[in-house]
């Protein structure tokens, strides 16, 4: 799949099929993230590899509208770590970049996943710092629920002309 058709062919997946993510392509998309873009190259960012079926459980049981994780094998936690930043403030565009990047290579892995906004949402970032043991000072800031696509959502035409404005406003 080229990169334009897994642009324009991503969708979220909320249904997942029983079938364990291999551990090489988990290791794929590690190296995905890792190669995200960030503000000054900082790479202020941690991630939480979780494909235990109890902690995934828990985390669904915490967060409300997170049912996804009842049939996921696997999530990624992108997290924030603001003191490795360079630039003061630029960390949720560093982790919103990593986890966008992940989400196309989910897909592009013939996988499926969903983004999970976790901050500034205080009770799912207290959910998940709890559960999964993230330390004060770094934020949970997104989690990806993953795996093999048990649906097939339709796709929709996104485009709205009277959104793109030319050389100004």
């Amino acid at each position: 799949m080229d990169v334009i058709g897994a642009l324009m062919t991503r969708c979220s997946i909320r249904t997942f099929g029983p079938a364990p993510v291999p551990a090489e392509t988990v290791g794929r998309l590690l190296d995905v993230l890792h190669r995200s873009p960030s503000a000054a190259d900082a790479r202020p960012w941690q991630f939480v590899v979780v494909d235990r079926r109890d902690l995934l459980g828990r985390l669904d049981a915490a967060m409300p509208k997170c049912d996804m994780l009842k049939t996921a094998p696997l999530a990624i936690l992108v997290c924030a770590d603001p003191a490795r930043g360079k630039i003061p403030g630029f960390w949720p565009q560093d982790c919103a970049a990593a986890t966008e990047n992940l989400l196309i290579a989910v897909h592009g892995l013939g996988l499926g996943g969903v983004w999970i906004g976790l901050h500034p949402v205080a009770d799912r970032e207290r959910a998940v710092r709890e559960i999964l043991g993230v330390p004060d000072g770094i934020v949970p800031f997104a989690m990806v629920a993953i795996g093999t696509p048990a649906e097939q959502p339709k796709l929709e035409d996104r485009r709205d002309p009277s959104r793109v404005h030319r050389n100004g406003w």
